[in-house]
Order: C-alpha cells, then structure tokens, then sequence
C-alpha cells in the first residue's frame, strides 16, 4: 500500500514530540549539548528516557539518523526497566520521534506504524474525542527538552512545568524543573537588567520534595548567596559535597559559588575534579577561564607581579575559552572573555581578532552585541589608549535600542568619558556633539538640544549638528 506523503505530514505535526517542539538548533552547540547530554546519561539514570529521547533529535540535527534510531531503541530499553506496567503511555514521546526519524529517511511505511501506535495508545490513554493527549510526564519532558536549548526557551519551559504541575503539585520531578526555569529565568533576568519574579521560594519547594538531588540545593545556595545570605548558602554546598562528592553537575555550581565568595583555589580544586568526570564539558571549561582571569586581575594588582606567572595564567584562560568557543559558538560572552584575556595579556592583535570575529557574525543577538561593543570599547579605551576609537564602540552599542545591561554600560562609559574631555578643556565641538548624540539616542532630548547649540555656536557650518537640532526641536 502506498502512503500518501501529505497525510503523513499532517499526521506527524500532530505528535508531541521533539520535532514539534520547534527547538531550533541555531541556539545551540550541538558538539556540546551531545556531550553534556551524554554526561548526563552517564550520572542521572533517573532520567535517561528523556536523555536518549533528547539524544536522538540531536543526532537528527547532526544528520546521523541511524545513530537516532540507536538512540531511541535505548529510550526503549529504559522503558521497559523503569516502567514496565504502562509502556504505551511512556513511549508516547519516543514513538513520535521514531516516526519522524524514518519520515526524514522515506521509510513512510514504519513512519506511518509508529504514528499509528501513538494515535491508538493515546485513544486508550484519553478520554477525550480527537485523542490529542495532555499527559503531565509529556508536559515535564517538554520542559526538560527546552531548558537544553538555552535562553531563548526558558520562559515556554517555565510554562511547560505550570502545566505538569496543574495536574500533579506535588511530584517532586515536576517541582524541580519548575525550580530550574524560575532560577535561570532569573539569571538570565539579572543579566540582561530585566525585572524578573524571584524564584526563592520554587527552589526552597523543590529542595524540600527533592533530598536527593543536589542540582536544586546548589542552585538554592547560589541564590541565597546573591541575596546576600552566603553564609546559608554555603552551608547547603558543604552538604552537597557530602552527598555527591563525584555528581559534575552539582560540583560545577559548587565552583560557581566559591569562584563568587573570591575563594578562587577552592573553585579551581572543585572544577578540575569535575573535569576529570566529564572533561569534554564547555561549562567547566567557561568557568576555569573564568577563575585564571580572577587570579591574572589579582597578580597585577601586586606591587611586582612575576611575569611568567601572569603568562602561565593567561596561557591556561586562552586554553580553556578556546575550547569554549570551538565546542559551542552561540556561547558568545565567552567571546568577550577572551579578548579581555588577550588584552590582559598585552596581545592585542589577537584581540582585536576576537572582537572583530564575533561583532561580525549575523546571528549575535542585540544584548550580546552590546555588552560585546561595551567590552570592545573598554580595550580600546583602556589597552590601545585610543579614546576615539572607544567612543566609536560605545556609540555602536548605545544605537541599538535593547534596553540591557550593556547598553547602560556603553551609555555611562560614553558619557564619563565625553565629560572628563569637555570638564578637561579638552573637548571640542565633535566632542559635545557627540555628547548630544548619547543625549538623544537615551531620549534626554532637552540635554540634547543644548550639546547641539554648544557645538554649533563652536562649529557654526556643521550641518549635521544643525539637522540634528531641528529634528529635535520639531519633535519636542
């Protein structure tokens, strides 16, 4: 029997599962979401179903469909250990992918079995006319699957666990993902200087219907670390460590929280026993970096710094942000962290390289651009001692209209600097008309109005001052 193609698609857009799930592989490294993935498998058994389900779209992603049809035959074999009294309604999921996988390969004939074992278990499982099915594992795997896929996604993902939570309040599993989302909602909140609803009390829920599972009671610590409550928090990762001395996950917040307190050794001890876990993972390697930069900033501040261990550091940050990079290119502060690194380490050829690189690249989101222009103008400021050049970035960050943390940053820097020039006596009419122009893209059109009638009065043929001023005064 032939199947018709487009009753099949129609078909399979029905399903829930991850090709419905508009997770868009331009938001991830997928070199690095397969391996923290597989990280995972290998540490949380809990939850390998929805890893080798995740798995096996990510293997699609890759174009390796044989290795997702692998993948999804191990989701299986989960199954069957797990849950073995209610197969039809935990491979719900895992049929969808199935079917989509031999879609993508024009196997139509077991693309269509497996869509027709999921429309028959869900008319068992449901009760409703269309057998669209609304099961709350499906709602949480959902969840799970979108807090992989990284900001973009965390705000459907929060909405996923509301969903699965309706239904079931108290499942403990439903609770920490919820938890998860409301705390990297808010991390992601912070920053980018967004207003974000606390997630405190989520994570306290969480941590009380999960003992086990010191994901939540690191994340828990360094929120209370950021409320100002170290001390309690602390106290949280001391019992981590007890609990899961080997889990890299917990171990990786646990780094977190001391790089943060400026216990910079401890984090370092924490983080290379956690790489010799999972040595391919970006976030380790990101934190690393990130430690060696706090101790490069410490040895300069020394009276006589040694210059080979300032190198030795710089050349171990490079290492580690490299790799960064490499395995996960939409990681894109990691960009900005190693053009400071460079420029730390006077070689500022190579950070220019870095910032050009990546302010280049067409997929940069605006936050990211301008906090990467804010960092850019700081080296040209502060490390090529080109105040111009400086002004340029900072401008470049304040015209795109993102209200974010870096913005702001550009906008102060800009505005510090044009000041100290003017209140010098340095400043002249590009100077103050520059000023005007950070006046008016920041909507402060009175200031405006006057820097331009500054620098006219010091520049009386410039028309651009002159257009700019009337375009403010007819728009007051």
């Amino acid at each position: 029997s032939t199947i018709s193609k487009d009753s099949l698609k129609t078909s399979l857009l029905q399903l829930e599962c991850h090709f419905t799930w508009t997770l868009l592989k331009q938001h991830v490294g997928l070199e690095a979401l397969e391996e923290t993935i597989l990280d995972h498998i290998k540490y949380v058994a809990n939850y390998n179903i929805i890893d080798y389900n995740m798995l096996s779209y990510v293997y699609h992603l890759k174009n390796s469909n044989e290795e997702g049809l692998r993948s999804l035959r191990k989701a299986e074999e989960a199954i069957q250990k797990h849950h073995p009294g209610e197969i039809a309604r935990r491979s719900l999921v895992t049929w969808g992918n199935y079917a989509w996988i031999y879609y993508h390969m024009q196997r139509y004939e077991e693309a269509q079995a497996y869509v027709s074992k999921v429309e028959n278990s869900c008319k068992k499982l449901s009760s409703t006319v269309h057998g669209k099915i609304q099961l709350p594992e499906i709602y949480a795997e959902k969840g799970w699957s979108l807090l992989r896929f990284g900001l973009n996604y965390f705000e459907r993902a929060k909405n996923c666990f509301e969903n699965a939570l309706k239904s079931e309040p108290n499942n403990p599993d439903f609770n920490a993902g919820y938890a998860i989302a409301m705390y990297r909602l808010e991390d992601a909140a912070q920053r980018y200087c967004e207003e974000r609803t606390p997630c405190l009390q989520a994570l306290e829920r969480a941590v009380e219907l999960n003992p086990a599972d010191t994901t939540i009671l690191a994340l828990l610590a360094l929120k209370l670390q950021r409320l100002q409550r170290s001390d309690e928090g602390e106290r949280y990762i001391e019992e981590g460590l007890r609990k899961t001395p080997d889990f890299p996950v917990f171990l990786r917040h646990a780094a977190n929280f001391y790089r943060k307190k400026g216990v910079i050794n401890k984090a370092l001890e924490i983080l290379h026993k956690a790489l010799s876990l999972t040595p391919n993972s970006v976030a380790l390697h990101h934190q690393l970096g990130l430690c060696y930069r706090f101790k490069i900033l410490q040895l300069k501040k020394a009276r006589y710094p040694l210059q080979e261990e300032v190198e030795n550091l710089v050349q171990l940050a490079i290492f580690h942000l490299k790799i960064v990079i490499e395995k996960k290119p939409v990681f894109y502060s990691a960009y900005a962290d190693l053009g400071n690194i460079y420029a730390l380490g006077n070689r500022y050829e190579e950070a220019e390289e870095i910032f050009q690189e990546v302010l280049q690249r067409s997929d940069l989101p605006s936050g990211d651009k301008q906090e990467i222009y804010f960092n850019y103008g700081n080296f040209q400021h502060f490390d090529m001692k080109s105040e111009s050049k400086a002004i340029k970035c900072y401008i470049e960050g304040l015209k795109i209209e993102k209200d974010s943390c870096g913005r702001k940053r550009c906008s102060k820097a800009v505005e510090a600097l044009l000041n100290q020039k003017i209140d010098r006596g340095l400043g002249d009419a590009t100077d103050i008309g520059t000023l005007g122009l950070v006046h008016k893209l920041n909507g402060k059109k009175e200031k405006a109005i006057e820097c331009y009638k500054k620098a006219i009065d010091l520049d009386p043929n410039n028309e651009e001052y002159q257009n700019a001023l009337v375009d403010l005064q007819l728009s007051i």
